[in-house]
């Protein structure tokens, strides 16, 4: 766990997903270790709400926001310029914004949902901001991802062309993440920026209510409300994001998978090196975007 005394200051940190859950918790707990925190939120409104939350909390009024849909490429190209144009430095990049729609539905960009903002986007976003993060190194990169992750993902039809199940293919888009984390950390040894990815446990958010399909929601919110009494809150569930990001403890460690602060193994596929390429291959196809770092050779 980070110390209670662990100083972030001159820490530049952007955090997806951010005004709510853990996403929001993450940016609090940066917050109030000194950082300069940038926000970044599809909503405008409950985004200013956070924001004026976390300062009032933190007493720390470097906290800023950018609004992105993370949905579209467009917009989290828009993102990355107009951070650019603001910071010179990104020490930290947590890639916390997820979900996934009970029904199969296309993104602007024509990419199936689950998979676009599960992967996709933080593939995109990562890559775009990713010379400003080398030129921060020391930094860090983290990948909120989750033990949902399948056995097995079909290279072929990662946008679940063929049958769209929900908690399978946002299992599938966990997987895939967790093939980008362990490539590009393999990419950026050696250059002071380490990448790894985390299961934060199964937290009380708005996840599963908006992954009921809406037939089924009315028998089912029930069984939610219930069931969250059992579920770790968001405060919780940011622990090992916040661990990732500001202990010394990990200072160095890259390429690797935590749970409650310590490593873990993630499902055996996401250490397939030939996988890792052919996902890379098909994240540059799909952005139209090529990382500037090369692939270690098989």
């Amino acid at each position: 766990m980070p110390a209670s005394n662990t100083s972030m200051q001159g820490k530049i940190c952007m955090v997806t997903g951010a005004n709510s859950g853990i996403g929001k918790e993450t940016a609090l707990g940066l917050a109030k270790m000194g950082a300069t925190v940038v926000m970044v939120c599809r909503n405008r409104a409950k985004g200013e709400q956070a924001q004026r939350e976390i300062q009032q909390q933190s007493g720390n009024q470097g906290v800023d926001l950018l609004i992105a849909d993370l949905s579209s490429q467009q917009a989290i190209r828009q993102l990355a310029q107009e951070f650019q144009q603001r910071y010179s430095q990104l020490h930290v990049l947590v890639n916390n914004a997820g979900g996934a729609v009970p029904e199969r539905q296309m993104s602007v960009d024509g990419i199936e949902m689950t998979f676009t903002v599960n992967f996709l986007a933080s593939f995109l976003l990562t890559n775009l901001l990713l010379d400003t993060i080398q030129a921060s190194a020391p930094a860090r990169i983290i990948n909120v991802s989750s033990d949902a992750q399948t056995k097995s993902i079909d290279l072929n039809d990662l946008q679940r062309t063929k049958k769209y199940r929900i908690f399978q293919a946002y299992g599938e888009a966990k997987t895939a993440l967790m093939l980008f984390t362990y490539a590009l950390a393999q990419k950026l040894e050696g250059t002071g920026v380490t990448v790894n990815a985390l299961h934060p446990g199964v937290v009380a958010t708005n996840f599963m209510a908006h992954a009921v399909p809406s037939a089924f929601e009315p028998f089912i919110r029930p069984l939610i409300s219930v069931f969250k009494r059992f579920l770790i809150d968001s405060e919780e569930g940011a622990k090992t994001t916040l661990y990732l990001a500001t202990s010394p403890e990990v200072e160095g460690v890259t390429g690797r998978y935590f749970e409650k602060c310590k490593p873990k193994s993630s499902v055996p596929i996401s250490y397939n090196i030939s996988m890792q390429k052919k996902l890379w291959d098909i994240g540059e196809e799909l952005t139209g975007r090529t990382f500037n770092v090369a692939l270690p050779t098989l």
